[in-house]
């Protein structure tokens, strides 16, 4: 494959708090770091690449953040498979919502691609992970895998690693991150192979030969389409430009480079040949997510009055149709409530310029949060915490959509402000838009 630069424009589905996620350094912990290899094949892809030889229909998901839900390594990689078993049908489960990460991708597992039943399961979290604890790394992405093999034992699994400007250091060092050290620990326990996409970039950098980002760039939006198309210029060095914000890379050459790995890998990971159904060793971690569930708000109480079901026709109820089971647009005193018993409960809700202040009660505690951040000049999927590691029994929730009235121009990012000044009638309202409950538990 060519990497030759060019002007091009690139799409990055990009959503939530990427960008903070990334900039936002992990706290230093003693945790192991892993050396830095290409790929381990450990129990390869036999089943899959079974029904691939055998000229079968296949699905592959792919469950990651913005770098997956980018036209880019996931496009590339169904095109390869196509390519390589041309007899057989293989189509794509796009299961990547920019920002997130396997705390959010364990209790979506199913409604995004456990539910049309996937051959292959590319997991992408490592970037969005990043700056979560190697104890919740390990309960969600153990919960992936757990949720998986219940519902589909057949399924093969694949985690990949994808890498940042921040991250290439540490990979010239010879050590993986972090987050990509807790989930290597993750694929040993299950014999998944895994595949680190940023070896060689972190090469070709220290070499001279490629630079991560454009001097200057600056990314004022991380998600929607207005990131569809823009002109990245060439470097007059001849560089491969991997990206143009050191994160979501080109896809003439960033994923091309991806793209590259993942073929290198498959050559080795073709040559485990033995089908067998996965089973299940006893877990890692007592406490992981592998009960995690999706509850519609239809099994909860709300208000008599300021709550409205969007159609999912048009508008917000339609832009997140795909993901949510439904949308609520909850106006200042409404209320939701619901009883659960469990270990943890939180909702799967939206920010946006029009939202306001919430207060959370659990088992009559109460705290306040805000709906909207520095990002929001748009509407994103998102979680609101409700509470974790309870104790497992009865718990009520009641959350109240509060009246205050935020100064947003002191909550947008600076760079934001003008969309603020243009459209002031969008940044109007304290309203809260939520889809569905997730809870480790049951609903009372």
């Amino acid at each position: 494959m060519s990497l030759k630069l060019f002007k091009l424009g690139f799409f990055a589905a990009v959503c939530a708090f990427m960008t903070a996620d990334i900039s936002a350094q992990a706290p230093k912990t003693d945790y192991p770091l892993r050396d830095a290899v290409e790929f381990t094949v450990r129990g390869g892809m036999p089943n899959f690449l079974d029904k691939l030889k055998s000229g079968k229909p296949v699905k592959i998901a792919y469950l990651g953040g913005s770098i997956t839900a980018q036209d880019g390594w996931r496009v590339k990689s169904l095109a390869y498979f196509k390519k390589m078993y041309p007899e057989a049908k293989a189509e794509q489960i796009h299961a990547a919502i920019g920002g997130t990460g396997s705390d959010l991708g364990v209790f979506r597992l199913e409604h995004d691609a456990l539910d049309m039943k996937p051959d292959l399961l590319f997991v992408e979290f490592a970037v969005n992970d990043a700056g979560a604890s190697p104890e919740n790394i390990t309960r969600s992405m153990e919960g992936i895998v757990r949720k998986t093999w219940k519902a589909l034992p057949d399924t093969d699994i694949c985690f990949v690693y994808t890498i940042t400007a921040d991250n290439t250091k540490g990979l010239q060092e010879g050590k993986m991150k972090r987050s990509e050290s807790v989930m290597e620990a993750v694929a040993d326990h299950y014999n998944i192979p895994s595949i680190h996409m940023g070896i060689k970039i972190a090469a070709l950098e220290k070499e001279g030969k490629l630079i991560m980002k454009v001097p200057d760039a600056k990314i004022e939006r991380v998600s929607g389409d207005e990131l569809n198309s823009f002109n990245i210029p060439k470097n007059a060095d001849g560089k491969i430009i991997f990206s143009k914000d050191g994160v979501h890379p080109m896809p003439e050459t960033g994923h091309v480079l991806y793209m590259e790995a993942i073929a290198k890998a498959m050559d080795e990971i073709k040559k485990i040949t033995a089908k067998a159904s996965h089973k299940l060793p006893a877990p890692l971690a007592a406490d992981n997510l592998e009960n995690a569930k999706m509850i519609s708000l239809d099994k909860a109480a709300f208000s008599a009055s300021g709550v409205t079901k969007l159609s999912a026709d048009n508008g917000i109820g339609k832009q997140f149709a795909n993901r949510m089971p439904g949308v609520w647009k909850l106006e200042p005193g409404a209320t939701l409530s619901f009883k659960f018993k469990g270990t943890k409960a939180s909702i799967y809700d939206i920010l946006g310029p029009d939202c306001g202040k919430l207060e959370i009660t659990i088992d009559g505690n109460a705290r306040t949060t805000q709906r909207i951040d520095g990002y929001c000049t748009y509407h994103r999927l998102a979680i609101l915490p409700v509470g974790d590691k309870l104790e497992n029994k009865e718990h009520e929730v009641t959350i109240k959509v509060l009246p205050e009235e935020l100064d947003k121009s002191k909550i947008l990012f600076k760079h934001n402000l003008g969309d603020m000044e243009k459209n002031p009638a969008k940044y109007k309202g304290s309203n809260w838009y939520a889809g569905a409950i997730f809870i480790v538990g049951d609903m009372l």
